[in-house]
């Protein structure tokens, strides 16, 4: 009988002549430069386990997301307990802080990761079921700056990895009153159009609305193009925040452009959204998202601090590199 490697995951060899980006020459060259530049931005390692209680993330990610309620690697173990691959990097970085009471030692903390992420979902280019993530999470500092900081620190990280063709794709979702005035207009909106959207958007209308945003299916696109703003739902606050990081990237020479529909898949976000695009990747053309997560950690049972970050796949860097 012969083994091969379940669906969705990859060897990565010394060199794998068929398809270059498994090699692990590349894989060691890229994790360098990750380490070199997040020091570079004052970014210090932390590492957490594979698996956390499944309530974490479900607290964390949402119930009603993608990743809860279809993606996760969720097993009980001989204790009975309910225990969870990670999806994501955020939330096990968030326990872990408040778990070894970090708060206590410094008032602000910069943590960056390199480590292998878990969902089941169909395997396409640049998507995978175990995927390789390298990720930041900044603690404690909830102003422009730092959401540009951040925002500088991976587009830097591409640049120096000889990538092109990028643009960053910005929005706001604003305080939580703005986006939950917001998410009450636009159910409004789609529950009228509800017969015309995808199977997936009406499954969606019931558990996480602000994701048929995201929607790639073309019978949704007329909708969704027609949909009310978020930007003009938030707060005076949340405006005056966004603008100053719009022109903090001005100063920065990061091109950029405003996308209303850009929400994020997870509930925790707030206030400023970004990815990153190359032209390189096809429909899945999204090398890094993230944002600011403003009340996570006092949701977690933390301390209440501002914080952002990003996860970016590595494979996807790798795959843009070698075709540009």
């Amino acid at each position: 009988m012969s083994y091969k490697s379940p669906p969705g995951v990859f060897d990565i060899l010394p060199l794998d002549d068929e398809e270059p980006w498994k090699s692990s020459y590349l894989w060691n060259y890229v994790e360098s430069v990750i380490r070199k530049t997040a020091s570079d931005y004052g970014f210090k390692e932390i590492r957490t386990p594979l698996f956390e209680k499944t309530e974490l993330f479900q607290r964390s990610v949402g119930e009603g997301t993608d990743i809860v309620s279809k993606e996760m690697y969720t097993f009980e173990d001989k204790g009975g307990r309910s225990l969870t691959l990670r999806p994501e990097g955020t939330a096990p970085a968030m326990r872990a802080f408040i778990e070894h009471r970090l708060d206590t030692k410094a008032p602000q903390h910069k943590f960056f990761y390199i480590a292998p992420m878990f969902r089941y979902e169909r395997a396409q280019a640049g998507r995978f079921r175990q995927h390789h993530q390298f990720g930041v999470e900044a603690i404690g500092n909830g102003s422009a700056e730092q959401d540009v900081e951040v925002i500088d620190l991976i587009y830097t990280l591409y640049k120096r990895l000889g990538l092109s063709n990028l643009l960053v794709r910005l929005n706001s979702l604003g305080d939580p009153e703005s986006r939950k005035k917001f998410k009450e207009q636009l159910l409004d909106y789609l529950s009228l159009k509800r017969e015309l959207l995808s199977e997936d958007s009406k499954r969606r209308l019931e558990t996480n609305p602000l994701r048929i945003l995201d929607s790639k299916a073309e019978e949704d696109q007329d909708i969704i193009k027609n949909a009310p703003s978020i930007l003009d739902s938030i707060s005076e606050k949340a405006k005056i925040h966004f603008e100053k990081v719009k022109s903090l990237l001005e100063t920065l020479s990061i091109p950029y452009e405003v996308t209303p529909t850009l929400v994020r898949g997870l509930d925790y976000y707030n206030y400023t959204v970004f990815e990153i695009v190359s032209n390189e990747l096809g429909s899945q053309n999204s090398l890094v998202g993230g944002g600011r997560y403003d009340g996570l950690i006092k949701q977690l049972g933390g301390v209440d601090l501002p914080a952002f970050g990003f996860g970016t796949g590595i494979e996807r860097i790798i795959q843009t590199m070698l075709k540009q």
